[in-house]
C-alpha cells in the first residue's frame, strides 16, 4: 500500500513594507504537508514589489541565514545574495523574494553552528554536514512553487546560482525563462566555502 501526501498553503498575513530598496508588500505563508498520518509545517515570508502580472518577474528564493543576514557573517555569501536580489528588484520596480525558514541548508541553527566548529578544524561545508549525520543539503522547495501558483505567476526570472532551485520550480510547473547569476564578492574568509559549493554542490559561480 502506497502512502499518499497532500500539501495545503494558507496566507497568514499581509502588510505594507517600506525598505531602503523601495516599497514592498510583506506576506506570511504557511504550508502544511500531510504524510503517513503526520502534519509537517513550513513557513515563508514573501516580499513583493510592483505588478507581478505580465512578463516573468524577478524571483529570489532565499533560505534563512541568521549568521549572514543578521550578523553580516563573511563565512558565507547569503547576505550578499539577498542584498543583490533586493537591489535588482528595487531597480526594476517589480519582483519578489521568497524567504524560507531553512537555516543551514535545512539542518537548523544549532547544527549549523556545530558545522562551523567542524569547519574550524578542517572540514569543508559539505564534509561538516556529513560528519553531523546529514546530507550536504536538506532543503526542499515545495513551498515556493505553491506560493507562485497562489500569486498566479506561471514563469519567473530566477536570481540564483543553484541549479537545484531551477529544477524544483520546473517540477512544480513554474517556467524559469532565465537564470540570473547572483554572485557575491569572494572575500578571503569565504573563498573556500564558495569553491566547495561550486565543486561539490554544482553551484554555478563562474
Amino acid at each position: 500500500m502506497h502512502s499518499t501526501s497532500t500539501f495545503e498553503l494558507s496566507q497568514a498575513a499581509e502588510a505594507n513594507f517600506p525598505t531602503e530598496y523601495g516599497q514592498f508588500r510583506i506576506y506570511g505563508f504557511e504550508g502544511r504537508s500531510h504524510r503517513a498520518g503526520k502534519t509537517h509545517l513550513e513557513e515563508a515570508v514573501v516580499l513583493t514589489m510592483g505588478d507581478l502580472s505580465g512578463p516573468p518577474p524577478l524571483l529570489r528564493i532565499h533560505s534563512q541565514c541568521l549568521t549572514g543576514d543578521v550578523f553580516h557573517s563573511l563565512r558565507c555569501d547569503c547576505r550578499a545574495q539577498l542584498e543583490i536580489a533586493l537591489e535588482e528588484i528595487g531597480r526594476e520596480g517589480r519582483g519578489l523574494i521568497i524567504y524560507e525558514h531553512q537555516e543551514g541548508r535545512g539542518i537548523g541553527l544549532m547544527n549549523k553552528l556545530r558545522a562551523y566548529e567542524l569547519q574550524d578544524h578542517g572540514a569543508d561545508t559539505v564534509e561538516a554536514n556529513e560528519q553531523l549525520g546529514f546530507e550536504s543539503d536538506l532543503r526542499k522547495y515545495h513551498l515556493p512553487g505553491a506560493i507562485l501558483t497562489h500569486f498566479g505567476i506561471p514563469s519567473v526570472r530566477l536570481l540564483s546560482n543553484n541549479p537545484a532551485k531551477v529544477k524544483a520550480l520546473e517540477v512544480a510547473g513554474i517556467t524559469v525563462t532565465e537564470r540570473i547569476p547572483c554572485i557575491a564578492v569572494a572575500h578571503d574568509s569565504r573563498k573556500a566555502y564558495l569553491e566547495t559549493k561550486r565543486e561539490k554542490m554544482g553551484h554555478l559561480l563562474g
